[in-house]
């Protein structure tokens, strides 16, 4: 039967061409998408659905989607769409990550040139018939020094533009290799602080996280070389705008250039109306060449899985076919749960992945599960990453992937460990699906254990004396933490020991203090997991 796709925003002529010239059905109803009624009513007619921003593809749409198989969103926010919602009934979500990078990249170098230069302010001075030449004195880019935090798919494009501009480059981003800095021409640095007093200018390329929120704090950004000017094309909330306008009016920081706000769309803002202050209303993505490529895009990636079964950019699916996600469903959730433990261990920033597959699992579809594997250690710093993007994004790291089978005979029918290399240490774990399909912990930094795993979670490391368990126990009392599960383990007697603990809440960072100020804990972390369902066509 002919697939039949509904694009209820507006695409390009040519990407609905795409789905024609494929031999799939398409009704093409831009309007659509901004009557939920009408839309809900028509749903249920339809194997795809492509969309950009304006459809809101809520769960009460899709408890009519029938038939829906898949849906692609061209651009890469999918805040629109209820993405468990989809899960939960079988249908894959795709974006599409890669095609507004230039876009946007290009918009931030144009952005540090208008607020270099002044352009704007000096264009509407003239338009408004002052001539004041002398008013508007600008500042060359050649030859001063750049600051660019995430060094990413859009910081690299950035890098390389700033280069070709003369420009000296300090890069801070952990997932940064030495290799790969050396390779891209530009400086790495360990943290802000070698960063923030060195550079003349410093524009943003990461994603909004807890890790990255406020970024350029007020203590960050007094830490600035005074006459600094600082550009945001990233995502609002990264950069204390209050604090921002305040140096800004003291003279301290010369001018900044944002393109996005912590609060959208920005009716009123603290950084609206100072001098030297460009602002522009999310324009990043916002050329006609981009909006074409992510239409383009979307239109081939839909295709391939309608008439393929190729899995393209999915949020919630790994790249397999149908009859492998059956078998290794739980093998998926395991390996990404391997990598979100070793993720949220990490702070340094990961040279190298090794991952062991033993047994049954070494007969598998070993590129998904790699892929699991590295978007959970890498969703700590991107948490739009997807088991797609995952390895790209690190080969454009220099972060190293190997990959080792063997069939040795032992405890398990079969199980992957992880090992993250960094610069001064390497941290493994591992862990194997029992025959009730659940995943398991079986080992961390070479300590046999037995732990389920849940949302939230909560790991310390004591030297194995009495009392440890008491100690921790009260504390988690005292603080109102239920414990679900609790696993012990140890090198040896009177040697290294840890506890993993499955936990009813996220345990807050008070907790975490009050653990450490026991003094018996040489490390304490709160875990939080979270792992996409893998869906059947």
């Amino acid at each position: 039967m002919t697939p039949k796709v509904l694009v209820s925003d507006k695409l390009s002529e040519t990407a609905v061409q795409i789905f024609i010239d494929r031999g799939i059905d398409v009704d093409f109803l831009p309007e659509l998408g901004k009557d939920k009624e009408a839309l809900a009513k028509k749903i249920g007619h339809y194997d795809g659905l492509a969309i950009r921003s304006a459809t809101k593809v809520t769960q009460t749409i899709l408890r009519n989607a029938h038939k829906l198989k898949v849906i692609g969103r061209a651009g890469i926010g999918t805040d629109n769409i209820d993405k468990e919602a989809a899960s939960k009934k079988g249908i894959v979500v795709m974006n599409t990550p890669f095609g507004n990078m230039t876009t946007t990249a290009e918009h931030a170098i144009a952005m540090m040139f208008a607020v270099a230069r002044q352009i704007p302010q000096a264009s509407a001075s003239t338009h408004a018939g002052r001539w004041e030449k002398s008013k508007f004195m600008g500042v060359e880019l050649t030859g001063k020094t750049l600051g660019v935090i995430g060094a990413g798919n859009i910081g690299g494009i950035v890098c390389e533009r700033a280069r070709n501009l003369k420009m000296k480059i300090l890069a801070y981003d952990p997932f940064l290799s030495k290799d790969k800095s050396l390779e891209m021409g530009i400086e790495k640095v360990e943290d802000l602080e070698n960063l923030l007093p060195k550079v003349d200018f410093i524009t943003l390329h990461v994603p909004l996280t807890d890790m990255t929120r406020n970024i350029l704090s007020r203590e960050n950004l007094e830490k600035t070389k005074k006459g600094v000017r600082i550009i945001n094309c990233a995502r609002g909330g990264l950069v204390d705008e209050i604090a921002l306008s305040e140096l800004i009016k003291s003279g301290h920081v010369a001018g900044a250039a944002f393109d996005v706000f912590e609060k959208e769309p920005a009716n009123d803002n603290p950084l609206f109306n100072l001098p030297n202050v460009v602002c522009t209303p999310h324009l990043g993505a916002a050329t006609i060449e981009a909006q074409e490529n992510v239409a383009l895009q979307v239109a081939e990636q839909m295709s391939n899985y309608l008439l393929e079964g190729a899995v393209e950019n999915a949020l919630n699916m790994p790249s397999m076919s149908a009859e492998e996600a059956k078998v290794m469903g739980p093998w998926v959730k395991l390996s990404q749960y391997l990598g979100s433990f070793a993720g949220q261990m990490t702070d340094e920033p990961v040279k190298a992945i090794n991952i062991l597959y033993d047994g049954v699992v070494s007969e598998m579809n070993l590129q998904a599960l790699n892929s699991s594997v590295i978007s959970g250690i890498m969703s700590k710093a991107n948490p739009d990453v997807n088991m797609v993007s995952a390895p790209i994004i690190a080969k454009e790291r220099g972060i190293k992937i190997s990959t080792t089978n063997q069939d040795k005979a032992g405890a398990f029918a079969g199980y992957i460990k992880v090992t993250v290399v960094t610069d001064n240490r390497e941290r493994s774990v591992a862990g194997t699906v029992f025959s009730d399909g659940k995943p398991r912990f079986i080992q961390i930094k070479g300590i046999n254990i037995d732990s389920e795993i849940g949302p939230h979670m909560l790991y310390t490391t004591n030297q194995d004396v009495p009392g440890i368990i008491g100690v921790l126990g009260k504390t988690l009392g005292d603080n109102n933490v239920n414990i679900a599960n609790f696993t012990l383990g140890r090198s040896e007697a009177g040697g290294q020991a840890i506890a993993l603990l499955y936990v009813d809440n996220t345990v807050s960072s008070e907790v975490i203090e009050a653990l450490k100020a026991t003094g018996v804990f040489g490390q304490a972390k709160a875990l939080n997991f979270e792992v996409n369902e893998t869906t059947n066509q």
